[in-house]
């Protein structure tokens, strides 16, 4: 048999022995993406990017939504990446992948004008210290603050996320170490905005926005996902919020069919992206519901004329 779409997702979500009210939203939310496609009659089916029954060639595209545990195995992935991108296109497209799942893309972001928080990277193997680092960040970086960010370029679900005070260098040192020693790193400026105001993600569709949510910490906290506590609401945006997210969206490598913005305003009080997610963000439709029918329209017309 033939497919026209597979929606991707990790084989914690196929049939799952537990029940969670986290689970249920990850199912929910590919239901509703599933169901969309299927109602403007794409052949469309649901699977784990690791099913080793699975042949990717009878699928036309590969849609990226719910594989969570890429960044937990990420050398099996991937490989999988590479050896179903020859038998298959993905949605969004492997050139935006390669791009977008490492954040340096960060950097390409700020050189097409798209402001974001002071950011040091810090690449595999390099020679120095989280002192020397931090000397350098207050120095010759331009920041301001003495309290920063510490996190891996390929991450999620804030995976090795540090936050460190200049007094608590010696406490970090030998972490830092060994983390450089294993991958790329970056340090950035902490935000006191997203603490108090919270973090909003502006969903963007073929350039497009279409809906927002506002993430904020519990109390004590300074991650915004609900993995650590943080809670999400229903937000309004405003037009200069719509035009930043759209901006960031359009500056990518290639315009994505999907995308989320987060935003926040930054130390000096302009508004900032935090990230820009067209790999496999988490896209609220449950709190949007027609955003899934959007996006589904938004592929049958791209990629099935």
């Amino acid at each position: 048999m033939s497919f026209d779409v597979v929606v991707l997702t990790d084989p914690r979500y196929i049939n799952p022995k537990k029940e969670s009210a986290y689970i249920e939203n990850v199912l929910l939310e590919d239901r509703l993406v599933l169901e969309a496609l299927q109602r403007l009659g794409l052949n469309a089916i649901r699977k784990s990017w690791d099913d080793p029954d699975f042949d990717w060639s009878s699928t036309k595209y590969a849609l990226f939504r719910t594989t969570w545990d890429y960044f937990d195995r990420y050398q099996e992935f991937s490989k999988w990446l590479e050896s179903a991108s020859k038998q298959t296109k993905f949605i969004n497209s492997k050139d935006l992948i390669y791009w977008n799942i490492d954040k340096h893309y960060l950097k390409d972001l700020s050189d097409a004008g798209v402001n974001i928080p002071k950011t040091i990277f810090i690449e595999k193997g390099t020679q120095t210290t989280l002192r020397d680092t931090i000397e350098d960040a207050l120095e010759n970086q331009g920041f301001i603050d003495d309290i920063f960010i510490l996190k891996p370029c390929v991450s999620g679900a804030a995976r090795h996320t540090y936050k460190i005070l200049k007094e608590d260098i010696p406490k970090y040192g030998a972490i830092f170490q060994e983390l450089i020693g294993e991958e790329a790193m970056m340090l950035q400026e902490f935000q006191e905005n997203i603490v108090k105001e919270g973090e909003i993600s502006m969903m963007v569709f073929n350039g497009k926005f279409t809906h927002a949510v506002l993430k904020i910490a519990k109390p004590g906290d300074f991650r915004v996902q609900d993995d650590f506590g943080g809670t999400v609401h229903d937000y309004i945006p405003s037009k200069e919020q719509i035009a930043f997210a759209e901006k960031a969206a359009q500056a990518a490598l290639e315009l994505p069919i999907y995308a989320r913005v987060d935003i926040f305003k930054d130390n000096d009080g302009d508004w900032a992206l935090a990230e820009l997610e067209i790999f496999e963000p988490e896209l609220w439709f449950r709190l949007y519901p027609e955003a899934a029918n959007i996006l589904a329209k938004s592929i049958k017309e791209t990629y099935f004329k």
